[in-house]
């Protein structure tokens, strides 16, 4: 396999029509169009969310977005086009982000998933995410949704009051 020449930067807001595509084509395909240019636009454009592009010859074959809480954070999406797919896309991203959180002194990364995405699930366990529980109906009433989390370091603990 030819070396792949990647870059990952932020997405900038004129990206949101293609990142909504691959939102459609790839995450959410068979469910409905949630994630439409508008809403990938406003994602991009929240200065809480980092969203990321995976671009070859400035082409974007994937993204990821993830919202920083104070504690913790939301891995919105995450997708690499098929033809890039298991090729180190998607955990380069998920470094990225991850290395970001750290930095930010997140505690933990939340993601969920299609309960039958058995790639998407082994890819998080690879990586360091473990199942909390599964919810019935998640998407659209139709299918279940796998949460997982990756825990980054003791949550914090409110102090009592004097």
């Amino acid at each position: 396999m030819a070396a792949l020449h990647a870059e990952i930067g932020l997405a900038g807001i004129g990206e949101a029509p293609v990142l909504a595509q691959l939102s459609r084509d790839l995450i959410e395909a068979g469910l409905g169009w949630e994630y439409r240019p508008q809403r990938i636009a406003a994602i991009i454009a929240d200065a809480e969310t980092a969203t990321l592009v995976t671009r070859v010859r400035t082409r974007p074959v994937g993204f990821a977005a993830m919202r920083f809480g104070e504690d913790r954070a939301h891995l919105i999406l995450l997708a690499v086009r098929p033809a890039y797919q298991r090729r180190g896309l998607a955990r380069a991203m998920l470094d990225w982000l991850l290395q970001s959180a750290l930095v930010a002194g997140v505690a933990s990364i939340h993601v969920e998933l299609r309960a039958d995405n058995a790639s998407a699930f082994a890819f998080y366990r690879s990586t360091g995410f473990t199942e909390t529980f599964r919810v019935p109906g998640y998407y659209r009433g139709r299918e279940a949704a796998v949460r997982m989390v990756r825990m980054l370091r003791a949550p914090s603990v409110p102090r009592a009051s004097a």
